[in-house]
């Protein structure tokens, strides 16, 4: 058996924390705003997930006690499971049970109590949304049926629990999706799932924490290469003051600090400092080279 996506989990995990005849309603009203057709002559609803369609035929009969058609459908290595409330009867008890006219989101919906807004949220995540591997990327989107449905949820969103959603249009769908790596964890937390939000965070904690040593391995590298390079100059100038005019001519200082740099060319400028007889600071032995480095020069230019 083929291992669950990131995505499928959530899913599963949501449908597991529906504990409750108000929770499931809610989550049923999130799914039937989501429906592929929705009206008294039609009520059908398309899903990949098999538990999401058991979730849907299950309180559909629950609420209406009338079965639910389902048809699978093979589509090319994955199945689509169509299901149909085939009884009109049935149809006008879903539809006025949630107040549902010929619009999805009617004047006077019958929204859940503000309590159940996270079921309800996470029944239109059932129903149409999706979410990236996190150890890939960041990105929960919903693919909502209409501008109604992504105006309501947006703006409950934001309003109710402070996360702002972005929109798009794509292919006469209404996308409202995150990208940022704390409002997708809030979203799952919000939704119920609890435990893949958590995963998530240990995910981006991770993340950040390689990141970080990342970046302090390239300075360190970079600050290596600085140190590899400065230290070929120098000994390059003490060479040339060597073969031009002996190192026994310069002052006793500076012929210390030249000798010990050409034999150690891998100290930084703490370790010749500390070498030194007696020992200078850092800056010390900096400003020691600095001089060599000047006599160098001047040789270089003749004089």
């Amino acid at each position: 058996m083929a291992e669950l996506s990131f995505s499928q989990k959530v899913k599963e995990e949501i449908i597991s924390r529906i504990n409750s005849p108000a929770k499931a309603e809610a989550c049923l009203y999130g799914l039937l705003c989501c429906c592929n057709c929705l009206s008294a002559d039609s009520i059908v609803f398309l899903t990949e997930n098999k538990s999401v369609a058991d979730f849907f035929a299950f309180n559909v009969e629950k609420l209406c006690g009338e079965c639910v058609e389902t048809v699978c459908r093979d589509r090319g290595g994955s199945v689509m499971y169509e299901l149909s409330v085939s009884s009109g009867a049935a149809r006008e008890k879903l539809l006025a049970r949630f107040h549902i006219t010929e619009r999805r989101i009617s004047d006077k919906p019958n929204y859940p109590k503000p309590s159940l807004y996270p079921q309800m949220a996470a029944g239109m995540f059932l129903a149409c949304g999706s979410l990236s591997d996190p150890n890939k990327g960041y990105h929960l989107e919903l693919s909502l049926p209409d501008l109604d449905v992504c105006n309501m949820l947006g703006l409950i969103l934001i309003e109710k629990y402070g996360m702002t959603a972005k929109n798009i249009e794509r292919k006469h769908r209404q996308i409202l999706y995150f990208k940022e790596s704390d409002n997708i964890i809030d979203m799952l937390a919000l939704m119920g799932a609890t435990n893949l939000s958590f995963e998530l965070t240990d995910v981006k904690l991770f993340k950040e924490i390689a990141n970080n040593i990342n970046r302090g391995m390239n300075c360190f590298s970079a600050n290596i290469d600085k140190a590899i390079k400065a230290s070929e100059k120098q000994i390059a100038d003490i060479a040339l003051i060597e073969n031009k005019m002996g190192l026994e001519n310069l002052p006793d200082g500076l012929r210390e600090i030249a000798v010990l740099r050409s034999e150690n060319p891998e100290f930084t400028l703490s370790d010749l400092g500390a070498a030194l007889t007696p020992p200078i600071s850092r800056s010390g032995a900096n400003h020691r080279l600095q001089k060599i480095a000047q006599i160098a020069e001047k040789i270089r230019n003749g004089n």
